[in-house]
């Protein structure tokens, strides 16, 4: 069997005896995603499926309507490190704001802690169509106000540039998240456009048990994303469904979080992938640009693929990081991943963004062991418990000689993969 494992915006090859390969027990649910559905993949049609959530939202009037002569408004989008097509909806979003009447239209892109974008950068995300229409702004950008606590005592510092709109859509793409169960939905708020002080108190119940992938409900780190997003008062979510290629097959629009409900019914549909067993060696990939662009965002396939490995195999994880670490906590406490006990503890006196994914590296290598395929050298790959792999296929074929049975498990989109032993 062949394997082609994004990297950057390349792919590596890698060839597995087919009796060696885990097979998973994927999805049933229909590609053509919310609402929209269609008998051949090859007849679905981006614009068709956007346009369709857009004019059958969820419990929701439409954005026309509830839009109805407000002055102003913003558009909460994601920034670089996420895969979402912004540019390919933006435009239809926009079009609905001014058939409502709203003359001053403000996108926003949700940076949480990440570093601040490019004018290039901006335009990209945008597009050139809402770049005209619109003021583009990255939330680290001016004050954030505070509107109170939330029940798990999360301070909601939101950027002023959000407060100070009448109307407020929450945009993004939804997929698993190791901590936040899902992307999406008002998580383009909490953390997208708040404080580093409201993030840190929210990302602080990561350690908790129900704070994981495809967790909604009993996730109290998610139910503090959403209480968040009631504090704020979304007006209205647009979300998307996207393939391995990046492209959009589903979608939903509406009322928040009913409309962020039936989306992750959806999504979990069509990417709810388990396997009977686990494996010797895990092939692993964030996905390539932009989920591997550092460190930092690449550390998740990890996490989707935790569950799934035997106690002392090995994951290989293919990610390019061009920018390095990507934040610069994350990379202090990278030095520390060999002493579980001692980060552990550390983060449990005093909580710090940064050093949490430092220490679900920490906690993941006493199971299994790592090695990175990647942009850095062989010290700092070391230096953060690492082992640095230069020859994946020479590896794999030199393992397979020593061990003929060796179970391998291919996962080249990071995709959260259950342990369901049959």
């Amino acid at each position: 069997m062949e394997f082609n494992i994004p990297f950057g915006k390349q792919t590596v090859n890698v060839f597995l005896p087919d009796k060696n390969v885990i097979s998973f027990n994927a999805g049933k649910g229909t590609k053509a995603g919310s609402g929209y559905k269609s008998d051949k993949q090859d007849d679905l049609n981006e614009h068709d499926i956007v346009m369709h959530a857009i004019k059958n939202p969820v419990q929701s009037p439409t954005i026309s309507s509830l839009s109805y002569k407000k002055n102003n408004a913003c558009i909460l989008a994601s920034d670089i490190t996420r895969p979402c097509p912004s540019n390919k909806f933006l435009p239809h979003l926009i079009s609905e704001l001014k058939k409502g009447g709203v003359r001053t239209i403000k996108v926003i892109f949700g940076l949480g802690i990440h570093r601040q974008h490019t004018a290039e950068e901006k335009l990209k995300l945008a597009g050139e169509s809402a770049a005209e229409d619109c003021m583009l702004l990255d939330s680290g950008a001016g004050r954030f106000i505070d509107i109170g606590k939330t029940s798990y005592s999360t301070p909601v510092e939101i950027s002023e540039h959000v407060l100070s709109s009448d109307f407020i859509i929450a945009t993004g793409n939804i997929e698993y998240h190791y901590f936040a169960g899902y992307s999406g939905g008002a998580k383009a708020l909490m953390p997208g456009v708040c404080s580093y002080n409201s993030i840190c108190a929210n990302h602080s119940m990561m350690l908790e048990d129900m704070a994981a992938a495809g967790e909604f409900e009993k996730n109290p780190l998610r139910q503090d994303i959403e209480e968040a997003g009631r504090m704020a008062g979304i007006d209205f979510i647009f979300n998307v469904i996207l393939d391995d290629s990046k492209r959009i097959i589903g979608a939903v629009a509406g009322k928040n979080n009913e409309a962020f409900i039936e989306g992750i019914k959806t999504y979990d549909a069509i990417y709810e992938v388990s396997s009977p067993e686990k494996a010797d060696i895990i092939l692993v990939s964030a996905g390539g640009f932009p989920k591997d662009i550092n460190l930092y965002q690449a550390q998740k396939a990890l996490e989707s693929v935790k569950n799934i490995v035997k106690d002392g195999g090995i994951i290989i994880l293919v990610a390019r990081c061009m920018e390095g670490f990507g934040e610069e906590r994350f990379e202090e406490w990278m030095h520390y991943t060999k002493d579980f006990e001692s980060i552990y503890g550390k983060l449990k006196q005093k909580f710090v963004l940064g050093g949490h994914k430092a220490v679900a590296v920490s906690r993941l290598l006493t199971l299994a062991s790592v090695m990175l395929y990647s942009d850095f050298d062989k010290t700092a790959t070391r230096n953060m418990g690492f082992e640095k792999i230069c020859d994946i296929q020479g590896f794999i074929n030199e393992s397979l000689k020593s061990d003929g049975d060796l179970r391998i498990a291919v996962v080249p989109n990071g995709r959260f993969i259950k342990y369901c032993p049959l």
